[in-house]
């Protein structure tokens, strides 16, 4: 039962915690840990890697290096989730709460990083913070790309941002993409340009 339990809530999020497990199925943090060896479910840090090297895509329109978070799947023009966690230079030095930027940072590099062309660029966004994250959360930041055909050379990204399960911003994000006829060597100029 405990074993069934224990599967479906790895199942329904990849990303939860041994702590977490222990919180939803009132058991000692030891008898998640052998739970999961007797089942065969690696630890967290495993899932996020065996999770990133079947990521279906690559991303197009940026460097890996200038996402913010570690994008763990990502299906270009549909869907993408990156894992960013808040450390030391993330944070107030007063208050340990994360600087807004870099939530917001994690949410706005993964709308363009969804996006299925070389040239990605925000053209705006409707945010909302629910709650501030302090340091050493994980915030996974969940993006659907909702609609590409109503404005040319525009698509729209919605990101949903957790710590666990509870969500801590949201975001709509209006992301300017290249069309085919832009996709020449002028469109290449104007992405120096950026």
């Amino acid at each position: 039962m405990r074993h069934r339990q224990l599967m479906e809530l790895i199942e329904q999020n990849p990303f939860v915690t041994d702590r977490e497990l222990t919180r939803e199925l009132k058991v000692s943090i030891q008898t998640v840990r052998l739970d999961r060896m007797e089942l065969g479910i690696p630890e967290l840090r495993e899932r996020m890697k065996q999770m990133a090297e079947h990521s279906h895509d690559q991303v197009r329109s940026l460097p890996l290096n200038e996402v913010m978070g570690e994008i763990v799947d990502l299906q270009l023009d549909k869907s993408g989730i990156s894992i960013f966690e808040i450390r030391e230079e993330h944070v107030f030095s007063r208050t340990h709460i994360a600087r807004g930027h870099y939530v917001f940072g994690q949410a706005n590099s993964l709308a363009v990083a969804v996006i299925n062309d070389e040239i990605a660029l925000t053209a705006s966004s409707d945010i909302r913070f629910l709650r501030s994250v302090h340091l050493g959360e994980k915030c996974i930041a969940k993006a659907y790309v909702r609609d590409m055909a109503g404005q040319k050379g525009k698509a729209k990204v919605e990101v949903f941002t957790y710590v666990g399960e509870e969500m801590v911003f949201q975001g709509n994000f209006l992301i300017y993409r290249s069309t085919v006829e832009e996709n020449t060597e002028g469109g290449m100029q104007h992405e120096d340009r950026h």
